[in-house]
């Protein structure tokens, strides 16, 4: 089995959670404690990756990662290649077509917050980061978990917005989920049928991993 797909995704699946629960976290705090009543506009933008077509979003994304775009001409400026079919431009597409994943999850657990136990912390003096990190983040483990996980599964199994930003370059766009449709276009079931299972036992595993956190099977604060 070649496993060169298998570790591309695997490196662009913890590259991209990782950003994902950095930007998402100041994000879905904005929305979830945010006092602007159009911010569920925003929620509507972030939650489009839900509803579109892979193809339509990697259309965008093609024309946005682009030489003429303005985006693209300025990464061409400064590192002497383009973004677009490149591991760098899988990244920025991959950001924002599982940004719902990593929102998502967070805004809900930052609402399950009591809010006397916010009124407390302000009334003892805390400052609202010191509130969030104190109190906010610590109640909201499960959808921190969550966000991670979900949006590392979603971005390992990729394949539409990955092929038509990245196209098939192998090394360096070529995915496992892109490796697994080259195979079966070729009659190669075998190795489709290996990629195929190993994707599928990790994203079993991950789902697994959400399920335990949620039913609070194990938690760094549980008892020993």
């Amino acid at each position: 089995m070649n496993l060169a797909p298998l570790f591309l995704s695997l490196r662009l699946a913890a590259i991209v959670s990782l950003l994902l629960v950095a930007v998402s976290l100041p994000l879905a705090a904005w929305l979830a404690f945010g006092r602007w009543r159009g911010r569920f506009l925003l929620e509507a933008v972030f939650a489009l990756p839900l509803v579109l077509p892979p193809t339509v979003l990697g259309f965008y994304l093609l024309l946005a990662l682009g030489p003429r775009s303005p985006l693209g001409a300025l990464w061409q400026a400064l590192f002497g290649h383009g973004l677009a079919f490149s591991f760098e431009g899988l990244v920025f597409a991959s950001l924002l077509y599982s940004l719902p994943f990593a929102v998502q999850p967070l805004v809900s657990a930052f609402r399950g917050v009591d809010p006397k136990l916010l009124s407390a912390s302000f009334v003892l003096g805390a400052s609202p980061l010191r509130t969030f990190r104190r109190v906010v983040l610590p109640l909201s483990y499960s959808g921190l978990v969550t966000a991670l996980v979900l949006s590392f599964a979603h971005t390992l199994g990729e394949f539409g917005v990955v092929l038509m930003v990245g196209g098939n370059l192998p090394g360096v766009t070529r995915t496992v989920s892109i490796a697994i449709y080259d195979s079966v276009q070729a009659f190669d079931y075998g190795e489709a049928n290996r990629l195929a299972l190993t994707l599928l036992g990790i994203s079993f595993a991950a789902l697994s991993v959400i399920y335990a956190v949620n039913r609070r099977v194990w938690s760094p604060w549980s008892s020993r």
